[in-house]
């Protein structure tokens, strides 16, 4: 069972800079006051009774703390303590400074299959760990990828943001329609029983997305992207895939598979021989394939450019809403202020989508 501490969190932590915003909270640098050691602390918003409308039930953030508990790995944030008031719930986490993995893969001029596999190695490692505690994810994107700081020569995987994360009971069938479109598997669009093969399937999305710089199921709209996804809609475009090894080829079809059942886990993932090559020769093969960086770049600056356009309208949305609420046309300031979460604050929940996709079949 997650155990908040009642104490005030600036008894024992200095409360920095803040690092981001979001829907329910911020993020801030805390500077733990007995050791010295910077850590990140998250401050959430917790709804004050059951009919209001802003902040988190408690309960969510308990699971969330839950799973961060259960999931002491070197590749997955750490939680450090938690803190509890009458308004908010504050969780101090391991500190990851080094960005996102996908932003620090866009600053080279070329990356050598080989190079990514080392990556992907530690993902599937700290992912398989959750795995084995039957835990899922559910929310596995580029964004939820970071590295644990700038400056090492080999920094640290770690995977981040566990608030759709799930921990299956015995027996249970658990269906949820959460995620971010381009990234969630058929499973959820049809709102079958989830396990962590969906994951997988997200991995695989993932993988797609190093190698070629294109999403394998992106459509104009979200009703596209997810209408692909049902389609299993994607394909190695010659042009794109020049430079891509026939193993990496083969990683990635074991894992956009349709039933759950037949995709690869992250324990076979590491067996796999892109992964973990079993001659010489296809080690010879995959050390000469390389992503397509061009590519590659230009995918990252769309993304990047998507989340601070959504973050804007976001923020516009907040404002008009907080202005209708107070019958007012005084702006609030510290309401501009606002900035959205890392995933696509626009994305229509994938429930939407699904009667959108079965009104216009």
């Amino acid at each position: 069972m997650a155990v908040f501490k009642p104490e005030n969190v600036e008894d024992f932590y200095e409360i920095g800079e803040v690092l981001g915003r979001g829907h329910f909270g911020q993020v801030c640098k805390v500077r733990e006051r007995t050791t010295g050691t910077y850590w990140a602390g998250k401050f959430l918003k917790i709804r004050r009774s059951a009919c209001s409308r802003l902040g988190l039930e408690r309960s969510s953030v308990e699971q969330e703390v839950e799973i961060l508990q259960a999931v002491q790995h070197e590749n997955i944030v750490t939680l450090n303590d938690v803190f509890e008031s009458r308004a908010e719930v504050v969780l101090i986490l391991e500190l990851v400074s080094g960005g996102e993995l996908f932003d620090f893969i866009a600053e080279k001029e070329n990356l050598l299959e080989s190079e990514a596999i080392e990556f992907m190695k530690q993902i599937l490692a700290g992912l398989g760990f959750m795995h084995s505690k039957n835990i899922a994810h559910f929310d596995l994107k580029p964004e939820n990828i970071m590295l644990s700081d700038k400056v090492s020569p080999n920094p640290i995987i770690k995977l981040i943001d566990f608030g759709l994360a799930h921990l299956f009971c015995p027996g249970e069938e658990y269906r949820s329609s959460s995620g971010t479109p381009q990234y969630i598997a058929p499973e959820v669009i049809s709102c079958e029983p989830l396990g962590t093969a969906a994951d997988m399937w997200s991995i695989g999305v993932i993988t797609y997305i190093l190698l070629s710089g294109l999403s394998p199921f992106q459509g104009d709209t979200d009703e596209e992207t997810l209408g692909n996804i049902l389609a299993m809609k994607y394909e190695f475009d010659e042009r794109i895939f020049k430079m891509t090894s026939s193993m990496a080829k083969d990683f990635i079809q074991k894992l956009l598979v349709k039933n759950p059942n037949e995709r690869m886990t992250a324990e076979v993932c590491l067996l796999h021989p892109w992964i973990k090559p079993i001659t010489r020769k296809q080690e010879a093969r995959r050390n000469r394939s390389s992503i397509n960086m061009k590519n590659f770049k230009k995918f990252n600056a769309r993304r990047k450019w998507k989340m601070s356009y959504n973050m804007v309208r976001m923020c516009n949305r907040l404002v008009h809403l907080k202005l209708v609420r107070k019958g007012t046309t005084e702006p609030d300031p510290l309401q501009r202020q606002c900035e959205s979460d890392v995933e696509d604050t626009e994305t229509k929940p994938t429930s939407l989508l699904r009667r959108r996709l079965s009104s216009s079949s």
